[in-house]
């Protein structure tokens, strides 16, 4: 079994924890709605204007981890967010 993890570092204008809560939740809810992984905001927990987003998939094999961890990095760096994408990190565990 294969454990791959997917940090993504967003960073964005936010004037209140509420804005910057609304955008992270959104792009939370799109990536699990979209994908078969788990998604949780990581990092960044006390600034305004950055965010650390954590994705992690489980597969029997390292390629199919990575393959899905890579399609989920292009699919946001693709999107029209209103956030630069300044960072993504892949890691994979064998387990």
């Amino acid at each position: 079994m294969v454990l791959g993890l997917l940090r993504i570092r967003l960073r964005f204008v936010a004037h209140s924890r509420k804005e910057k809560r609304a955008l992270v939740k959104s792009v939370v809810e799109r990536l699990r709605h979209r994908y078969n992984a788990a998604v949780s905001e990581a990092g960044d927990l006390d600034a305004l204007d950055l965010t650390t987003i954590a994705i992690a998939c489980l597969s029997s094999e390292s390629a199919h981890a990575d393959a899905q961890l890579q399609e989920i990095a292009g699919a946001v760096e693709g999107w029209r967010l209103d956030a630069e994408v300044i960072d993504i990190e892949t890691e994979l565990i064998s387990v």
